[in-house]
């Protein structure tokens, strides 16, 4: 969430006393409600992890509050993500979907949702869960200090490891910097500044996930 790295101060204290990473703590009240609760709170279901990455990916170019406001539209367009339906859309499919006014309607997005799925279905047939598999990317170290003020970084050696290993199984939009925006969102990495009052709660959903990534299967 490139937002947080804005210039000046880098939390703020909203009208309910708590103080937040600045980009969500403005007057958007669902900016607001994605920051606290959400965005790196520890993700290890699949369905979820999935859409996440999906919608990361539509995200490339665009506002994420774009996104987030579409993301009802998105899931009702896309089965709730669910991959193994997703991985069988065929081209009628894909036409309604380049049709949908409320979604992104970006046909090679779109595409890459459904090649995506069905390299989830490959990852399954290996017997790997896409929890068990992105989890065992998790840094030993954050990539960064959250006491200090400075910009996020838009990736990270794992986010770059990430994207190499699901590009070689042949995973489309999942570029580093996507990939590093994933990492993000569903936990892989806690973002929020030390005194925003989400990065304890996060800190606190990562400490209660179990310690192997083997155990996420």
């Amino acid at each position: 969430m490139t937002e947080a790295g804005t210039r000046g101060e880098l939390t703020v204290i909203g009208s309910d006393g708590h103080r937040r990473c600045r980009w969500g703590g403005g007057a958007q009240a669902d900016y607001v409600a994605y920051h606290d609760h959400e965005w790196g709170m520890a993700v290890v279901d699949e369905v979820p992890l999935f859409e996440k990455l999906c919608l990361e990916g539509f995200q490339a170019g665009l506002s994420w509050l774009t996104i987030l406001r579409k993301r009802p539209a998105f899931r009702d367009a896309f089965d709730g993500f669910d991959p193994e339906r997703v991985a069988r859309f065929g081209p009628v499919d894909i036409d309604r979907l380049c049709a949908d006014t409320g979604i992104v309607r970006h046909r090679a997005k779109i595409l890459s949702v459904v090649n995506n799925a069905q390299r989830y279905c490959d990852l399954r047939d290996e017997g790997r869960t896409l929890s068990a598999h992105v989890w065992s990317f998790e840094p030993s170290q954050p990539h960064r200090d959250p006491t200090r003020a400075g910009s996020i970084p838009a990736t990270s050696p794992a986010s770059v490891a990430l994207a190499r290993d699901l590009k070689a199984r042949r995973w489309s939009f999942v570029g580093p910097t996507t990939v590093y925006a994933f990492m993000q969102a569903m936990g892989l990495t806690n973002d929020h500044h030390q005194q925003c009052w989400a990065f304890d709660r996060c800190a606190a959903a990562r400490r209660a996930l179990p310690s192997s990534p083997a155990l996420r299967r």
